[in-house]
């Protein structure tokens, strides 16, 4: 098991940053892959991006990419997202999520672990 608590969320003005956590406990995190996907109110949740085991290797959804980073710290078994630039339309509930098969990253049928989420607002 795997547990995955994210932080760092708030409100900021456009164009601004904001950095959010996710800590896990539980197995060692090191040997999952991590999620970050994002649901606003009456949205589908969305992808927003993912990082290898080792970090390595990310992935990020197409309206973020150039503006969000992804990061990891193993010894600390936390992933971070780095957010740049933001925009209105990034406001959402954020959440982290972890999986072991490293595979269909993007897909969030695929994650076997989720966090509760932290909301991120972005005024105009």
């Amino acid at each position: 098991q795997v547990q995955l608590v994210e932080s760092g969320g708030g409100l900021v003005q456009a164009g601004g940053s904001l950095t959010l956590s996710c800590e896990a406990s539980g197995r060692t995190s090191s040997t999952h892959c991590a999620g970050w996907f994002r649901q606003a109110p009456g949205n589908a949740r969305e992808f927003v991006g993912a990082i290898g085991r080792s970090g390595g290797i990310t992935y990020y959804a197409d309206p973020v990419k150039g503006r969000f980073t992804i990061s990891r710290d193993n010894a600390k078994n936390t992933v971070y997202l780095q957010m740049n630039s933001l925009k209105p339309e990034d406001t959402a509930v954020y959440l982290c999520a972890a999986q072991g098969s490293g595979k269909q990253l993007s897909r969030e049928w695929a994650y076997d672990y989720w966090g509760q989420g932290t909301q991120v607002t972005v005024s105009s």
